[in-house]
């Protein structure tokens, strides 16, 4: 990565896949909440099959690193138990941050 890449405040994409009881108790509006608040774009959804949660964010590296901590630790009922985090080059293809089904 070139070092405006590296920077706090360079924008870039998250991917996360959030392991645990993450379906059925908030998690994606707990997400999405925290998202706003941020100021990131992408989008939140449940994997079907699965008892994960899928992140799709980008924005500023220091933002996204703060979303990271709030998906370990999740809304009251949640019980995380891994966020499996990959880090790329933003798309800039997100106008806004939503809940997809």
């Amino acid at each position: 990565m070139s070092e405006a890449r590296e920077s706090p405040t360079a924008v870039v994409s998250l991917h996360a896949i959030v392991r645990g009881r993450v379906q059925g108790v908030n998690f994606r509006d707990f997400v999405y909440r925290r998202a706003i608040s941020l100021g990131l774009t992408g989008h939140v959804r449940n994997l079907p099959g699965m008892p994960s949660v899928e992140v799709v964010a980008e924005g500023q590296r220091e933002r996204l690193e703060l979303l990271v901590e709030h998906l370990r630790q999740g809304p009251r009922g949640a019980w995380v138990d891994s966020v499996d985090a990959q880090w790329g080059e933003a798309s800039g293809q997100y106008a806004r941050f939503r809940v997809t089904f």
